[in-house]
């Protein structure tokens, strides 16, 4: 496939180094040479140095054959613009759009049938948004991701010692859950996988990847650890769009503090929430943190657009007692060391905007992509299309479909039923099926399966 990637910041460069390793033809485009420069020296794609949204060089970047234009660049106008010119100028297929305003999120018409040309657009701040609420919904939880929307949730959990089935064989899932179906996807110990066996023994400090119905998922945690008691106190640093935003989905349901140093925008921020309460100050402010009680808050989100004070005031609150700490770090070198550090949860946006990009270019019919362990796996939720002479899946039972090595099939949703997989469930037609791959490198051979004859069509 042919792709045109405009903005070479930390989600055009991630971007990249995904679709590259998967044998597409990738063009990337920016006005700092630099940037791309220093893509050039670890990728094998062509670079464009210009304005992204200028036709001549969306022109010299190949837009008249490209397949897909991916706009991310810092600038929502840029991006919409470039959308827009690609259509008109050069009928690219299909058009992605990074959009990060609130106020043209609001205006479902910019986007509609008569708006611009933009056949996707993507808000980081949303994405983020839902996945730290996810994580707070569950705050034993190391990810929390959705599939067949919402009805089943991928959940990484750490094993803990006192765990009931810590120290058993993963058969043992049926005999102490016995009403409910749940499939081990994934276990990694001391950062290598294992590929789950009916005979494999779950070790204190092994990271397990299972899938449940959404209304499982807290029982099938428990199996595996001593779940601490609901979060009820939540303390958000940090008042830009992703701080307000979370506040705002949050305030609902838990008793909400926001901090943030700016006096005008505390002054907006106020005006915009209802219940949350809104403090100005340093979020680093040992004596702030102690007046607001931090060692009775349940969970310390730092989220402002600086990873050294996401870090450190994370840091500083686990200190002072703060059950549990998360901090928004974009520099993926970061993140390696504050995993080893006190901080609980290191959110990426980058991860979480990748996987949406993802499952628009990726070939066969899926539809979720959710990018694990900082890229190096994947889970997708794929459809079944075809039949058993046109499909190399439906038809067929799992135990006969040839997948990759490190590749697992966790779950099956089928119409409103959700499946767990066993080795003689038969795929049909349309089944929605979610896959865990180990090995984020054998995406294409999975995408072959599920990609139906072209005498089919």
């Amino acid at each position: 496939m042919k792709i045109i990637i405009l903005g070479a910041g930390q989600v055009g460069n991630s971007l990249a180094s995904n679709l590259v390793s998967e044998a597409n033809d990738i063009t990337v485009v920016d006005h700092n040479a630099t940037l791309l420069h220093n893509l050039q020296e670890h990728l094998d794609l062509r670079t464009v140095t210009g304005h992204a949204s200028h036709p001549y060089i969306l022109l010299k970047a190949g837009a008249e054959d490209a397949d897909m234009l991916i706009a991310v660049t810092n600038s929502d106008e840029t991006n919409m613009v470039a959308c827009q010119i690609a259509h008109t100028l050069f009928h690219t297929p299909t058009k992605i759009a990074r959009v990060r305003e609130t106020d043209y999120l609001n205006h479902k018409e910019i986007f509609g049938p008569n708006g611009l040309a933009v056949d996707v657009h993507i808000s980081p701040e949303q994405l983020v948004t839902h996945y730290v609420e996810r994580l707070i919904d569950y705050p034993d939880a190391l990810q929390v991701l959705d599939f067949a929307d919402g009805r089943v949730q991928l959940v990484a959990v750490k094993a803990f010692y006192g765990g009931p089935l810590v120290g058993q064989a993963l058969r043992a899932f049926e005999d102490y859950l016995p009403k409910i179906e749940t499939r081990v996807a994934a276990m990694f110990r001391r950062g290598k996988a294992i590929i789950p066996e009916g005979d494999t023994i779950i070790e204190v400090d092994d990271e397990v990847f299972f899938i449940a119905a959404t209304q499982n998922i807290r029982t099938v945690m428990a199996a595996l650890r001593e779940l601490d008691s609901p979060c009820k106190r939540i303390m958000i640093a940090g008042g830009g769009n992703i701080g307000t935003r979370l506040a705002s989905a949050l305030e609902k349901k838990y008793h909400v503090k926001l901090i943030e140093h700016n006096t005008n925008r505390t002054e907006v921020i106020s005006e915009i929430l209802d219940k949350t309460i809104v403090l100005q100050g340093d979020i680093a402010d040992e004596d702030l943190l102690r007046e607001e009680n931090i060692d009775e808050t349940d969970i310390f989100c730092a989220i402002t657009n600086d990873d050294q004070i996401n870090i450190l005031s994370a840091m500083l609150a686990k200190r002072m007692g703060a059950r549990k700490v998360m901090a928004l770090i974009n520099r993926a070198a970061y993140v390696d060391l504050v995993e080893s550090s006190t901080i609980d949860i290191a959110i990426s946006p980058q991860q979480a905007t990748i996987g949406t990009l993802l499952a628009h270019v990726r070939r066969g019919d899926v539809v979720v992509v959710h990018s694990l362990r900082r890229g190096a796996a994947e889970a997708i939720e794929a459809i079944a299309h075809g039949d058993k002479k046109s499909s190399k899946v439906v038809g067929q039972r799992i135990e006969q479909i040839k997948l990759p090595p490190g590749t697992t099939i966790g779950a099956i949703v089928r119409g409103e039923q959700v499946l767990m997989a066993h080795h003689d469930t038969v795929i049909e037609p349309e089944d929605h099926v979610i896959l865990f791959l180990v090995d984020k490198k054998r995406i294409t051979a999975v995408e072959q399966l599920f990609q139906v004859d072209v005498r089919f069509l």
